[in-house]
């Protein structure tokens, strides 16, 4: 079971900050090849969503209430450490930003920008596909909606 915090940007301490940044940054630049600017100056707007195991964080997003990314309510940067994904924390990590949203912004309907890979993953978590498949920074996506 991981240990949910939730904290706006101004309430992260320097390691919980260093600690997400690099577990982005090991998934999305490293893992998935890919080049981007992460660090995009939405984080500070952002809800953060951060799952820990023993201490250690191992699960993160980052939820936007409507207007802030998204007209609707959102949800991104969703990562699970490689080591850990055996654990389905994925689950865990999106249920408990699902529950942000409705709680913080009284929201339910959400939008994502997804990884066409993980349509399968959303799609239990009860998101729609809507619109074509489109390449975000080199990666296919495709938008999802769920109401």
């Amino acid at each position: 079971m991981l240990d949910i915090r939730i904290k706006i940007f101004n309430e992260l301490t320097t390691q919980e900050l260093y600690d997400l940044l690099q577990l982005r940054a090991e998934v999305f630049v490293v893992e998935q090849d890919c080049v981007y600017q992460d660090v995009d100056g939405k984080d500070q707007k952002a809800w953060h969503v951060l799952g820990y195991k023993n201490n250690i964080l191992v699960a993160y997003t980052r939820v936007f209430k409507p207007g802030d990314y998204f007209k609707e309510a959102s949800i991104g940067r969703v990562v699970v450490a490689e080591n850990q994904r055996q654990h389905k924390y994925g689950y865990d990590i999106m249920e408990a930003s699902i529950q942000v949203i409705k709680k913080q912004f009284n929201e339910t309907l959400i939008k994502i920008s997804a990884q066409c890979y993980l349509k399968r993953f959303y799609n239990y978590l009860g998101f729609k596909e809507t619109g074509e498949e489109y390449l975000e920074d080199g990666i296919p996506h495709m938008a999802m909606i769920k109401n």
